[in-house]
């Protein structure tokens, strides 16, 4: 076969900033993450004596958001991060590359799951981290053992909290967890999970994967894109570089989300599914995952805090209310609007992509 070539990145981040703790310098990867620092450009680069960050929080202007997030800290995961949680309907069990995201997605989900200042933490543990997993293979019971999804084997979500391609320029972690998972001895199947909205994926298209990772691309209609995901690789360059790890071997996915009822929300959505049907090789293991938007009050307040002239609708009097098992509240759409949203998507999913696999709907 010819070699598959990869798109040109449309966008790579610089962090004006970078602190590192002292065990996260001392370690092996932290050597490797600095390493890619400086080669990427990155010149305030401060080793901290011990391994405690400084205060990044500011007093809640704007310029301290700014500030917060254009930092990367490089740092040693705390020991509880080392047992993992489920994480439905995703995958079996969560491991974290990293934990922030230099994007702005005005949506973003992570200002209702992560608290204090938005900086980029890089965990320098990695290698640990990895080599923790073979206790957890077929333990899961999101993927594992199930009729519908039992033949992913064990599955391990990394994107969970982060980007990891929006960071890879700099950290070369999600490499490194391709690499271990595709060449690794396993006591069973497994598959390693991410996800992102950037396409710089050139350094992954040679790894020896063995089809162990599913790497999956989040992507909206062309006008919730463009409206609401600030600082993203464009929706096509995200399929280009779909198109790309799809002919390099790679299974693949797209994550749609999150799935608003905007205007001609049906043509543009078409247009997005055709786009994908374009994208990929014949015979690509494609599976796709669907995820209306929802906030909470607290992600509300945070995402107002930090994008004050967004016009993203989030009007409790236009949404339902519903109830975790502890109680949180979370605002989504009506369920006339989930139920028309859901049997056009599971109509389009299976008329445009008739190859691929729909996950879920949420």
């Amino acid at each position: 076969m010819p070699p598959v070539v990869a798109p040109a990145p449309t966008r790579l981040w610089t962090p004006d900033r970078a602190l590192v703790t002292r065990s996260a310098a001392e370690r092996p990867y932290g050597q490797h993450v600095l390493q890619r620092l400086e080669r990427a450009g990155v010149t305030d680069v401060e080793l901290l004596r011990g391994d405690r960050l400084p205060n990044l929080r500011g007093d809640g202007d704007r310029a301290a958001f700014m500030r917060a997030k254009n930092t990367l800290a490089l740092v040693v995961g705390a020991p509880s991060r080392r047992r993992l949680q489920p994480i439905p309907p995703s995958a079996d069990w969560r491991f974290d590359l990293a934990e922030g995201c230099p994007a702005h997605c005005q949506y973003c989900y992570l200002a209702g799951s992560l608290s204090g200042p938005p900086i980029t933490r890089v965990f320098a543990d990695l290698d640990d981290v990895l080599d923790g997993l073979d206790t957890y293979v077929g333990r899961g019971s999101v993927t594992s053992g199930t009729a519908e999804r039992g033949a992913e084997g064990t599955t391990f979500e990394a994107s969970c909290y982060t980007d990891p391609l929006a960071l890879e320029h700099l950290t070369g972690g999600l490499a490194r967890a391709i690499t271990y998972f595709g060449t690794h001895d396993w006591a069973g199947p497994v598959q390693l999970r991410a996800t992102t909205k950037f396409d710089d994926v050139g350094a992954l298209l040679d790894l020896p994967h063995a089809g162990r990772t599913r790497l999956r691309f989040s992507l909206n209609a062309a006008s919730v894109a463009r409206r609401f995901e600030a600082a993203t690789s464009p929706v096509d360059g995200r399929l280009a570089a779909l198109g790309a790890v799809a002919a390099a071997g790679y299974p693949v996915g797209v994550t749609i989300a999150p799935i608003m009822p905007v205007d001609r929300w049906r043509e543009g959505y078409g247009d997005l599914l055709d786009g994908i049907a374009a994208a990929v090789p014949e015979g690509t293991d494609l599976t796709v995952e669907c995820i209306t938007h929802r906030f909470t009050p607290g992600s509300k307040a945070t995402l107002t805090e930090w994008y004050p002239r967004s016009r993203l609708e989030m009007d409790e009097d236009q949404r339902t209310t519903k109830r975790g098992k502890f109680g949180a509240v979370k605002h989504v759409y009506p369920r006339q609007t989930m139920t028309e949203l859901r049997g056009w998507f599971q109509d389009a999913v299976t008329d445009r992509l008739p190859g691929a696999r729909l996950l879920y709907w949420t």
